[in-house]
């Protein structure tokens, strides 16, 4: 059962990361999902259930990815958190770019739908106090504030690579960078 909600989940983010919002029906993820004609409705009796398991599908998805690029992590090497955020912004860029692009898309669209800002803000949230955790592990003195410091600055950098795709790009000098600044 749950194996069916993460297919659905997984295809509604790909829908969502390849066609935006407008096109994310149930039909269009069934389609994705390779489901009976039902399935999406069945878990998510309205679009704003949808959004809302989107957004913690995400959340979970991309909590997971981090957590295994930090596998290991030296608290005492800011050079190896560097490296480590570094490949998170090469993934959630590359093999994770549909992934991004529906986080994004999903951002977006709450600036014309504040419906959407709700199930956004308790994700934020979320995704905060987990920086601020991994701020307090490499000695931040302010971990909330260099957590979200540092998350803004990871969400621009993003954006701006899907955006502007440079084939030489490297994240890693200015994470350290910041990181330095904020931790050194």
């Amino acid at each position: 059962m749950a194996r069916r909600r993460d297919q659905v989940l997984d295809a509604a983010v790909g829908v969502l990361g390849a066609e935006g919002l407008r096109r994310l029906t149930y039909q269009a993820v069934d389609s994705a999902a390779g489901v009976p004609t039902g399935t999406t409705s069945n878990y998510f009796r309205n679009r704003a259930a949808l959004i809302d398991g989107i957004v913690d599908h995400l959340q979970a998805l991309e909590r997971r990815e981090w957590e295994r690029f930090a596998a290991g992590t030296d608290p005492a090497d800011t050079g190896e958190l560097a490296e480590a955020l570094a490949g998170f912004v090469r993934q959630a860029t590359g093999p994770g770019r549909a992934r991004t692009a529906a986080r994004f898309a999903l951002f977006l669209e709450s600036a014309a739908r504040p419906e959407l800002r709700a199930p956004l803000a308790r994700g934020r949230q979320r995704v905060l106090a987990w920086a601020a955790e991994w701020a307090g592990r490499f000695g931040s003195g302010a971990p909330e504030r260099h957590g979200r410091m540092l998350l803004d600055h990871l969400d621009g950098v993003v954006l701006h690579q899907l955006v502007f795709p440079d084939e030489e790009f490297d994240p890693a000098p200015d994470i350290r960078e910041l990181l330095d600044g904020l931790l050194g």
